[in-house]
């Protein structure tokens, strides 16, 4: 592990495993970069450098007040990435991570930038509004929103089962799985799981998705429970120049636990395209 402390006194812990061409993961909410331990493992041993940070507030980063919105995270992102010097990166994003990786190419552009990979990700905007009418609507979020506060490790215990498709008679999902994501979740700051939920959902992101210039990879589950595929990925295949689109039949939003294989082979199959 290392750490990045960003500008404002944060300290962004990161995981930098390997050699050769980096791959740069960004994770959902309320989780942490050791979501990504099954795919880093993957493609380290074939020959790539695997980097993931903790999102600030998550995992083992610190746990600031302020900066608990995309911009920031990109932002904090961005120091990571120019901090180790990381050039040709494939960056691939998780959920809210897809968001963060989105923002940060609107932000930073691809210079450093060769591929991207969104995988049950949050843009263009997950929030129902007259102009994205296949949204959630805003009672859902405040719902999670209660959550946290109230009772937040029950929470979260129920949330997993949802997340990986945990309720559902062919379910994959394992109680280690849904362990481990109560686990990161109570590793995280609630105020900054609790101001992540208003970056996640009231983010508008369709101008940012039509500025990629990058090859891109879209992967969604048409059985995720958490992301509308109607407000997300099959938008965002349409807003992204080029998007290659795979939806996986009968696949929940956690499908880099559930479905590990398949996320994996299709990775390494767009990294060696």
């Amino acid at each position: 592990m290392g750490t990045v402390t960003v500008k404002d006194g944060t300290q962004i812990s990161f995981k930098d495993w390997g050699l050769g061409r980096p791959v740069v993961f960004s994770h959902g909410w309320p989780l942490s970069s050791v979501a990504w331990d099954n795919q880093m493992l993957f493609l380290g041993a074939r020959g790539y450098r695997v980097v993931a940070a903790d999102r600030r507030g998550h995992g083992l980063s610190s746990q600031p007040w302020d900066g608990n919105d995309m911009d920031t995270y990109a932002d904090d992102l961005a120091e990571v990435i120019e901090t180790l010097d990381l050039q040709d990166i494939t960056l691939v994003g998780h959920s809210t991570g897809g968001g963060e990786i989105v923002r940060y190419l609107a932000r930073h552009g691809s210079r450093r930038v060769s591929g991207l990979v969104m995988i049950s990700a949050v843009p263009p905007l997950m929030l129902k509004t007259e102009s994205n009418p296949d949204g959630l609507p805003m009672e859902v979020f405040d719902e999670i929103r209660d959550g946290v506060m109230s009772d937040r490790s029950q929470f979260f215990k129920d949330l997993s089962e949802s997340f990986y498709g945990a309720n559902r008679p062919d379910s994959k999902a394992t109680q280690g799985m849904r362990d481990s994501f109560w686990l990161q979740g109570m590793q995280a700051g609630v105020k900054n799981v609790y101001d992540c939920v208003k970056a996640f959902s009231e983010t508008d992101q369709t101008e940012d998705l039509k500025q990629i210039d990058v090859p891109t990879l879209i992967i969604q589950g048409d059985d995720d429970q958490i992301v509308p595929v109607v407000a997300s990925s099959a938008i965002s295949s349409k807003l992204v120049k080029g998007a290659v689109y795979k939806l996986y039949p009968g696949a929940p939003h956690g499908l880099t636990a559930t479905h590990a294989d398949q996320v994996n082979a299709d990775l390494l199959a767009f990294l060696e395209r």
